[in-house]
């Protein structure tokens, strides 16, 4: 299988990580939760962990690498305070103010 799509994402956060396991075929985050997200990977579809912080999925099919990656955001979105969560390299958060204090 020749990857020509290739979406990276982007884990921030104390304490999470990510691996892939049998050759790209089960992707396990940790993140927070009191258990491990399991995430089977579609046929179509690789993914490789660099870092335990940094995901890639690639395939031939671009709609399924970009709905996987959806899907693996869609776990842990980004949140606006402090920025952590799952979110795309190449995404820009936004961060709101917290509450003023008087």
């Amino acid at each position: 299988m020749e990857a020509q799509f290739f979406r990276f994402l982007k884990i921030v956060g104390v304490g999470f990580k990510a691996r892939a396991e049998s050759e790209g075929r089960l992707l396990f985050l940790k993140l927070g939760y009191s258990h491990e997200v399991e995430l089977s990977v579609p046929p179509a579809v690789r993914v490789f962990c660099f870092k335990p912080n940094i995901v890639c999925c690639t395939g031939i099919d671009k709609q399924r690498v970009h709905q996987f990656a959806a899907a693996v955001r869609s776990c842990k979105p980004p949140e606006v305070y402090k920025g952590k969560g799952i979110m795309y390299v190449d995404e820009v958060i936004k961060k709101k103010q917290g509450k003023k204090s008087k």
